[in-house]
């Protein structure tokens, strides 16, 4: 197991590489480059004033030179952990990354528990109840919630929901008919402007009202998509000669239920746990969009738009990195979770 955990981390560094060299070259070949966005439309410079502060700028930030050059200069500062300066908010990227990548974090951790926590039990039931009621009923909400454009529910979520009322109101003094006037859910940020005068457990509770909508944006897609996942798992493994023995034996039905038939169908949900949290650090660039979140998500929204090729690259790097790590846990989590599984011989 050891030898092909090497073996994997080993073979990250050539997939990363490779991840980074498609991202730089798409990155260059879009229209439109960080100094023209940085310039504006130059309305009160001639022509020949705006292309000499092009041309500082261009060789300011290197580029001018050859695209091969450019990343094999990007290449070596990355080496060092250093992503260099982001043109738009002049500042280095690092330290961008370090205060937007825990916010994207903790919105993405808490979607995650929250889509376990709520697709389990459910897929399961489904599955035990097949035909019935449940099932079928369950079925058609899954299939709606999967439908829906992840933009459309956070639009209407801010249209019917939002409003200035946190719990943190509740020690401001405000009297009942205004509490009672004011709407539940805050549109936008982390946090409310008074916030940071607030004792802990006031602004604890702000923050995580500030998460309502925006993690409910990421997870009911997560959480309709695993369901289905878990309930098909499950139908497969109760249908087996040893769900059938162990009935047999007068084993309790939620141990045949637990212990039998969803222990053998952990594999299948392994495999979508792997890829479930970079997929939802991707779907945050429109949930941090639409509700104007500090992080990850609509930084690099922000440098896409304006062609900020640093941050782009930085994001691009981070979300690979989290692809390989999750892939690589979730071959460990099948040798944990099946011990027939060995790669020892794997190449």
């Amino acid at each position: 197991m050891t030898t092909y955990i090497l073996r994997r981390v080993l073979l990250m560094i050539p997939t990363l590489l490779g991840i980074t060299i498609v991202v730089f070259a798409i990155s260059r070949i879009a229209p439109g480059d960080p100094v023209s966005f940085s310039m504006g439309t130059s309305g009160q410079m001639d022509a020949q004033q705006a292309g000499g502060i092009r041309a500082a700028r261009m060789k300011l930030y290197g580029l001018d030179k050859p695209v091969c050059v450019q990343y094999a200069s990007w290449l070596g500062h990355v080496v060092r952990l250093d992503f260099g300066d982001s043109i738009k908010h002049r500042r280095k990227v690092s330290e961008l990354i370090k205060e937007r990548l825990p916010v994207t974090l903790t919105l993405n951790l808490i979607a995650l528990v929250i889509v376990y926590a709520i697709s389990l039990p459910v897929g399961i039931l489904a599955a035990v109840k097949h035909g019935r009621f449940f099932d079928r009923a369950s079925s058609v909400i899954l299939l709606m919630l999967w439908s829906l454009p992840v933009m459309w529910v956070g639009q209407m979520l801010i249209g019917y929901f939002t409003g200035p009322f946190s719990p943190a109101t509740f020690g401001q003094g405000l009297p009942p008919a205004q509490v009672r006037g004011l709407t539940w859910f805050p549109p936008a940020g982390l946090s409310s402007n008074y916030a940071e005068q607030l004792p802990f457990l006031p602004w604890l509770a702000d923050r995580l009202w500030h998460l309502v909508l925006p993690v409910l944006c990421l997870t009911y897609t997560g959480f309709a998509y695993l369901a289905k996942q878990v309930r098909a798992a499950m139908l497969d493994n109760l249908g087996m000669d040893y769900v059938r023995t162990a009935r047999a034996k007068g084993l309790s039905e939620p141990t045949v239920i637990l212990r039998h038939a969803f222990r053998n169908s952990i594999i299948p949900l392994i495999t979508i746990m792997a890829t479930l949290l970079p997929a939802m650090f991707a779907g945050s660039v429109i949930v941090e969009k639409i509700f104007s979140i500090p992080g990850m998500g609509l930084l690099a929204f922000e440098a896409v738009t304006n062609r900020d090729y640093n941050v782009v690259m930085a994001v691009a790097t981070i979300a690979g990195v989290l692809n390989l790590i999750g892939l690589l846990l979730g071959d460990i989590a099948y040798a944990i979770a099946d011990p027939r599984i060995s790669f020892d011989r794997a190449v």
